[in-house]
């Protein structure tokens, strides 16, 4: 069985007030070639549809043309899609019998009474049935209802007393999504590299451990937004589509396919890269050496220069150059070392006192000052 696994696709996010439609458009159509080229058994959208929970009119249409593609590039693929933390649940969860009814399955509301379980869907190949459970974004407080239980506040326990209500055909192949925070087992949730794009949870409180995928073929995960497994090459993340913050710059963006054989036989996973209309990029130059790369890239410039320019229109100039310019940065600004006091160190001279409180001066600046000095003690003379 073949399946194309994605995530996090945020639309209608902005980058430092860039409007990122037309990007992502130029994504989707990509997305849509890769369906239309390997016709894959299913099409997993695990989580984050959208940036807001109340999206604009135009991210709606975005999304529904997108949709619309999707629907028509394969005759026989069945799209599954849940809701991530962006989403509202309650939105993506109208209609939903009736599109379970036209090879398309959205969840966006995960169980909350004790009668309701995980939706999962069947489909057959060669080798009998695969299992999807589709899982939304949740926490502890919406699971309360389906567990019984008011005392439940820990994300951890919450998803681990979900699942062991579940009755697993270990026989059988099964495939999780799910948009949650997997930590890997022996892992520090701090060592996890999070983009700046994302939203963190205050003390990491949303982590759940990654031993809960353990009865599942592969797990097509949403939320964190840098491609990346949870130790186990089975469980991914597929990332965003595309960079959504500076902090993504040079990452290899894209969807993942998967293969799954027979039961016990290997997972065969294959990264199909996306490239986007435009780049995220972080240039570090003099000013007059960024100017000769002028692009349409997105890009955050970290000027070098160690002398201060005397550039009247040096914003103006970079952004005739980058019209989508995100960020200026100077990384060489002079300042003295105030954290320097003087009061318990003795120095040989007045040179070595003013060298103290700006360590940074080249050799030329070195010997200006020395020169004052020198003039200034012949004065005194």
């Amino acid at each position: 069985m073949r399946i194309l696994h994605l995530s996090d696709l945020h639309i209608g996010i902005k980058l430092y007030n860039h409007d990122l439609h037309k990007d992502q458009e130029y994504l989707f159509e990509q997305i849509t070639d890769y369906v239309r080229e390997y016709q894959p058994d299913a099409v997993l959208i695990a989580g984050d549809i959208y940036d807001k929970a109340a999206p604009s009119v135009e991210s709606v249409q975005l999304f529904n043309h997108f949709m619309e593609a999707l629907y028509e590039a394969s005759d026989t693929a069945q799209i599954m899609i849940i809701s991530g933390n962006h989403d509202s649940a309650q939105r993506l969860d109208y209609f939903s019998w009736l599109l379970s009814h036209q090879r398309v399955h959205m969840v966006g509301i995960a169980p909350c009474k004790p009668d309701e379980y995980i939706k999962k869907v069947v489909l057959t190949d060669a080798y009998g049935p695969v299992n999807f459970y589709l899982l939304p974004f949740c926490k502890p407080s919406v699971l309360r209802g389906a567990l019984k239980d008011e005392e439940t506040t820990n994300y951890n326990e919450a998803l681990h007393r979900l699942f062991a209500r579940e009755t697993i055909n270990h026989s059988e192949r099964n495939i999780l999504v799910s948009h949650q925070f997997y930590l890997p087992l022996g892992k520090d949730a701090n060592d996890i590299e999070r983009m700046e794009s994302e939203i963190t949870a205050v003390g990491n409180i949303d982590v759940v451990g990654s031993d809960l995928l353990e009865p599942f073929e592969y797990a097509a995960l949403g939320h964190i937004h840098k491609p990346m497994s949870t130790g186990d090459s089975r469980f991914r993340y597929s990332g965003t589509p595309m960079a959504y913050s500076v902090s993504e710059a040079g990452q290899e963006k894209g969807i993942l396919m998967v293969d799954i054989g027979n039961k016990g036989e290997p997972v065969t996973v294959t990264r199909l890269l996306l490239m986007p209309k435009h780049q995220v990029r972080i240039i570090e130059d003099t000013f007059e050496t960024v100017l000769r790369q002028a692009s349409e890239d997105y890009v955050q410039i970290n000027l070098t220069d160690m002398q201060d320019l005397d550039v009247i229109d040096l914003q103006e100039r970079l952004f005739l150059a980058f019209p989508n310019l995100l960020e200026i940065r100077r990384m060489y600004i002079r300042g003295a070392d105030f954290s320097n006091t003087a009061c318990n160190d003795v120095y040989d001279s007045p040179y070595e006192l003013i060298c103290s409180f700006i360590p940074d001066m080249d050799t030329e600046e070195r010997e200006i000052i020395q020169s004052v000095i020198n003039e200034a003690l012949e004065v005194d003379a």
